[in-house]
Protein backbone atom coordinates (compact mmCIF):
# COMPACT_ATOMS: atom_id res chain seq x y z
CA UNK A 1 0.00 0.00 0.00
CA UNK A 2 1.23 3.75 -0.61
CA UNK A 3 1.93 5.31 2.52
CA UNK A 4 2.71 8.75 3.46
CA UNK A 5 4.46 9.94 6.91
CA UNK A 6 5.35 13.65 7.57
CA UNK A 7 7.18 14.77 10.41
CA UNK A 8 8.88 17.64 11.44
CA UNK A 9 6.23 20.01 12.64
CA UNK A 10 5.85 21.43 15.58
CA UNK A 11 5.58 25.32 18.24
CA UNK A 12 7.97 27.43 17.09
CA UNK A 13 8.47 31.45 17.32
CA UNK A 14 7.78 34.10 14.42
CA UNK A 15 11.01 34.17 12.37
CA UNK A 16 11.84 30.70 13.43
CA UNK A 17 12.22 27.56 10.86
CA UNK A 18 11.58 24.85 10.66
CA UNK A 19 11.99 21.52 7.81
CA UNK A 20 9.16 19.01 7.55
CA UNK A 21 9.69 15.65 5.74
CA UNK A 22 7.60 12.90 4.39
CA UNK A 23 8.69 9.40 3.86
CA UNK A 24 6.65 7.52 0.74
CA UNK A 25 6.71 4.01 0.53
CA UNK A 26 4.35 1.82 -1.92
CA UNK A 27 4.94 3.48 -4.95
CA UNK A 28 8.12 4.60 -7.72
CA UNK A 29 8.90 7.70 -6.07
CA UNK A 30 10.77 9.66 -8.45
CA UNK A 31 7.73 9.51 -11.18
CA UNK A 32 5.16 11.33 -8.95
CA UNK A 33 5.04 15.15 -8.64
CA UNK A 34 4.88 15.56 -4.56
CA UNK A 35 3.15 18.49 -3.28
CA UNK A 36 2.86 20.50 0.46
CA UNK A 37 -0.64 21.32 1.36
CA UNK A 38 -2.02 23.18 4.81
CA UNK A 39 -5.22 23.92 6.09
CA UNK A 40 -5.33 26.28 8.87
CA UNK A 41 -8.66 26.50 11.03
CA UNK A 42 -12.03 27.78 9.41
CA UNK A 43 -9.67 28.14 5.91
CA UNK A 44 -9.89 25.97 2.70
CA UNK A 45 -6.86 23.88 2.17
CA UNK A 46 -4.45 25.46 -0.16
CA UNK A 47 -0.83 24.43 -2.00
CA UNK A 48 2.35 25.29 -0.63
CA UNK A 49 4.79 24.36 -2.89
CA UNK A 50 4.87 21.67 -5.41
CA UNK A 51 8.00 19.37 -6.75
CA UNK A 52 7.51 17.44 -10.12
CA UNK A 53 8.76 13.82 -10.31
CA UNK A 54 12.04 14.92 -11.24
CA UNK A 55 13.00 17.74 -8.91
CA UNK A 56 13.78 19.96 -11.69
CA UNK A 57 10.47 21.57 -11.51
CA UNK A 58 8.85 23.86 -8.69
CA UNK A 59 6.03 25.88 -7.54
CA UNK A 60 5.73 28.29 -4.73
CA UNK A 61 2.34 30.17 -3.57
CA UNK A 62 2.86 33.43 -3.29
CA UNK A 63 2.36 33.69 0.45
CA UNK A 64 5.92 31.39 0.71
CA UNK A 65 7.92 32.55 -1.97
CA UNK A 66 11.33 33.34 -0.31
CA UNK A 67 10.50 31.74 2.47
CA UNK A 68 10.21 28.36 1.86
CA UNK A 69 11.84 25.40 -0.63
CA UNK A 70 10.49 22.13 -1.45
CA UNK A 71 12.95 19.37 -2.51
CA UNK A 72 13.03 16.01 -2.54
CA UNK A 73 15.79 13.18 -2.34
CA UNK A 74 14.57 10.15 -4.80
CA UNK A 75 16.84 7.83 -3.63
CA UNK A 76 15.52 8.21 0.07
CA UNK A 77 12.02 8.28 -0.99
CA UNK A 78 11.80 11.41 0.94
CA UNK A 79 10.32 14.82 0.17
CA UNK A 80 11.08 18.43 2.04
CA UNK A 81 9.43 21.43 3.16
CA UNK A 82 12.25 23.73 4.37
CA UNK A 83 10.00 26.71 6.52
CA UNK A 84 11.99 30.27 7.19
CA UNK A 85 11.00 33.49 8.70
CA UNK A 86 7.39 31.94 9.82
CA UNK A 87 4.68 33.96 10.55
CA UNK A 88 1.33 32.85 12.63
CA UNK A 89 -0.36 32.45 9.51
CA UNK A 90 1.72 30.08 8.42
CA UNK A 91 -0.02 28.45 11.55
CA UNK A 92 -2.01 25.37 10.22
CA UNK A 93 -2.01 21.22 9.81
CA UNK A 94 0.39 20.72 7.08
CA UNK A 95 -0.03 17.36 4.78
CA UNK A 96 1.96 15.87 1.89
CA UNK A 97 0.40 14.31 -1.00
CA UNK A 98 1.72 12.26 -3.92
CA UNK A 99 0.18 13.40 -7.58
CA UNK A 100 -1.56 11.21 -10.07
CA UNK A 101 1.66 11.81 -12.56
CA UNK A 102 5.37 13.11 -12.65
CA UNK A 103 3.56 16.48 -13.01
CA UNK A 104 0.97 18.24 -11.13
CA UNK A 105 -1.11 21.57 -11.21
CA UNK A 106 -2.83 22.95 -7.49
CA UNK A 107 -5.65 21.60 -7.29
CA UNK A 108 -5.84 19.01 -4.54
CA UNK A 109 -7.44 16.33 -7.05
CA UNK A 110 -4.44 15.92 -8.71
CA UNK A 111 -2.89 14.07 -5.63
CA UNK A 112 -3.49 10.24 -4.95
CA UNK A 113 -2.05 10.06 -2.26
CA UNK A 114 -1.63 12.04 1.35
CA UNK A 115 -0.33 11.74 4.65
CA UNK A 116 -1.82 12.37 8.02
CA UNK A 117 -0.71 15.69 8.23
CA UNK A 118 1.79 17.35 11.10
CA UNK A 119 1.33 20.47 12.94
CA UNK A 120 2.87 23.61 12.48
CA UNK A 121 2.33 26.54 15.04
CA UNK A 122 3.97 29.75 14.78
CA UNK A 123 3.46 32.12 17.61
CA UNK A 124 3.48 35.92 17.88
Amino acid sequence: QVQLVESGGGLVQAGDSLRLSCAVSGRTFRLYAMGWFRQAPGKEREEVARVSGSGSITYYADSVKGRFTISRDNAKNTVYLQMNSLKPEDTAVYYCASARGSYARGSSGDYEYWGQGTQVTVSS
